[in-house]
């Protein structure tokens, strides 16, 4: 069998002649691997959201276990400010809701560009078939 034989049949990539990408497809395409990306990058943002706002809350049930009359520090800017007991846990009330706001934000973002991206799957791959894969190999 010959070297060309062989690589036909390990399954190398051979292009398939009747499949035809126009500009607009293309352009779909690119379209997709955009959405795609951002979806993974607020994904990432969403956890780190979650998190802080789980620092939030457990901080929150520290603070109930002082004394009333301890002076807290709390981070507003790059500035520790300190306050009594009641003052703090009205900030640390603000700043998590804050954080659900920003969660909530990122959610609906996140829910909006995959469907769109729903939209740009049943358009390519009614198009294209199974000549393009546009799923994530998670």
């Amino acid at each position: 069998m010959s070297a060309k034989a062989d690589s036909k049949a390990m399954g190398t990539f051979q292009p398939d002649s009747d499949v035809h990408i126009t500009y607009e497809d293309q352009k779909k395409i690119n379209k997709f691997a955009n959405y795609n990306a951002k979806v993974e990058d607020l994904k990432e943002e969403l956890k780190i959201k979650q998190n802080e706002l789980k620092n939030l809350e457990e901080a929150g049930d520290e603070i109930d276990l002082l004394d009333d009359d301890v002076q807290i520090p709390f981070l507003i800017g790059e500035v520790f400010i300190s306050h009594d007991q009641s003052k703090t846990l009205e900030l640390l009330a603000e700043a998590k809701d804050k954080k659900r706001k920003e969660i909530a934000t990122i959610q609906k973002t996140t829910k909006d560009l995959q469907q769109q991206m729903t939209e740009l799957k049943q358009h390519l791959y009614g198009r294209f078939g199974s000549n393009i894969h546009l799923e994530n190999d998670e």
